[in-house]
This record gives structure tokens, C-alpha cells and sequence, in this order.
């Protein structure tokens, strides 16, 4: 029997063949299939936020020769938030591949705000900062005691809500998104809905959970503002033509 391309990619990746023929076939929405179809989902968009978020927002710089409209603090509040569950792991003696993929965010973070000074004319100092940033981290994960360790892994989302806010004020504060990428937004926005989906089916109340979806809110924000921009700008564009 042929099979279609489209059916063998949900089969293989987001569902097993009961549930596509009970979803897809028979129009019966098995609540335990769509449970499971929804934390795949969740987990490819989880997966896509640790890998490639921040690489949008780094090539845009790259391209436009600018770091406009984006908050040094703000991203300064994600380097650290990627680092603590790096040093925590580290300090754990975690096998490597458990926290490797972090490492890949830390560059790009790193990376984007070395950039943010670097077209502020603060080379050195951005150099400078994040040489210090790593050497703060190393020490931690190799001398600090377990109990501080352990508070910066549960700071690293508050960290990252922060982080969210700051970004959304400054946007607000400038009337604009700047250079802020679109796709990295997205990609970033996707994975906090992501996160927060499998956090509320441990326990709804929790307040992790309840960080988590603030934290999801947050990036829904930064999303609105910037369709909001390109909307506006898009706008302009047409009533000068």
C-alpha cells in the first residue's frame, strides 16, 4: 500500500501510526495521541530554541553593520542565564553531551554582545568583559560550594525573565524594535511556549510552572512588537511610494 511523504514524516517524528489513523483518519481526537502529538511539537520547538535563536539575531547584525535598538543588559541577563545550568553541570561532573548544546548558545550570546559594543566603539571592553565573564563562570564551577551553585541554577530563570522584560521596556522606550530579529524572536517565543506546555502538565500551581508561562508571555510580547514594527515600517514605506 503507497504511503503519502507527508504521512510517513508524522509517523516518524511527531506520532505513532494508531494515533495518525485515529487523528488524521477516523477524525477522532484521542485526547492521550493529541497529548503526545503536542509535547513532540513542543519538543522540536524546544530543540530549535537551544540551537538556533540567538543565530538569526546574530547574522542580522552581522549583515546590517548594527546592533540599534538591541539592550546590553538584556542580553548580558541571557548570557547568564545560559550559563548557570553550564556551570551547574560542571560543577555536577555531567557527562559532556548533556550540556554541550549549551555551549553553542553561550557562543552566539557572547558573540552578539561583543558586537553590541563592538559598534558602540567599545571593542576592548567587550573583549574585556566577557574574558572576565568566563573566567567568573570557571571559577564558580570549579570552587564554589554546592549550595551557591545550586541558587544560580534556580536564578537562571528569573534571569531570563528579566532578560524578556528589559528587552520589551527598552523597545517600548525607543518606539521601535531596532535590529531585533524577527526569526530569533520567534524561535525564542516558540520554545518558551514550548517549555512552559510541559511544565504545566507537572503541576499547574507550581511556581516554576507559573515562571515559566510568564516567561512564554514575555516573548509573546517581543513577538507583538516586532510584527508591530514591521507592520508600521512596511506602512511608511507605502505611503512614501
Amino acid at each position: 500500500m503507497a504511503t503519502s511523504p507527508v504521512r510517513d514524516f508524522l509517523i516518524t517524528y511527531l506520532m505513532p501510526e494508531k494515533c495518525y489513523d485515529e487523528i488524521l483518519v477516523h477524525f477522532h481526537f484521542h485526547v492521550p495521541c493529541l497529548k503526545f502529538t503536542l509535547n513532540r511539537i513542543a519538543s522540536f520547538w524546544i530543540i530549535l530554541d537551544t540551537f538556533l535563536a540567538q543565530l538569526p539575531q546574530l547574522l542580522k547584525i552581522l549583515w546590517r553593520g548594527s546592533a540599534e535598538g538591541l539592550s546590553l543588559f538584556s542580553v548580558l541577563l541571557q548570557l547568564y542565564a545560559f550559563s548557570c545550568p553550564v556551570v551547574y553541570a560542571v560543577a555536577n561532573k555531567f557527562p559532556l553531551f548533556a550540556w554541550l548544546e549549551r555551549i553553542f548558545m553561550l557562543v552566539q550570546t557572547a558573540a552578539i554582545i561583543f558586537l553590541i559594543l563592538y559598534h558602540r566603539g567599545e571593542s576592548l571592553k567587550g573583549l574585556l568583559l566577557l574574558v572576565g565573564f568566563g573566567g567568573v563562570m570557571f571559577l564558580l564551577s570549579s570552587f564554589a560550594p554546592a549550595a551557591v551553585i545550586s541558587v544560580m541554577q534556580d536564578s537562571s530563570l528569573a534571569a531570563l525573565i528579566a532578560s524578556k522584560a528589559l528587552q520589551a521596556l527598552t523597545n517600548h522606550h525607543n518606539g521601535h524594535t531596532g535590529q531585533l530579529s524577527t526569526v530569533s524572536v520567534f524561535l525564542s517565543c516558540a520554545g518558551s511556549l514550548g517549555i512552559a506546555f510541559v511544565s504545566l502538565q507537572e503541576s499547574i500551581y507550581s511556581v516554576t510552572s507559573l515562571s515559566h508561562i510568564l516567561c512564554a508571555s514575555l516573548s509573546c510580547v517581543l513577538l507583538a512588537q516586532v510584527v508591530c514594527n514591521r507592520s508600521s515600517l512596511t506602512t511608511d514605506v507605502k505611503k512614501k511610494e
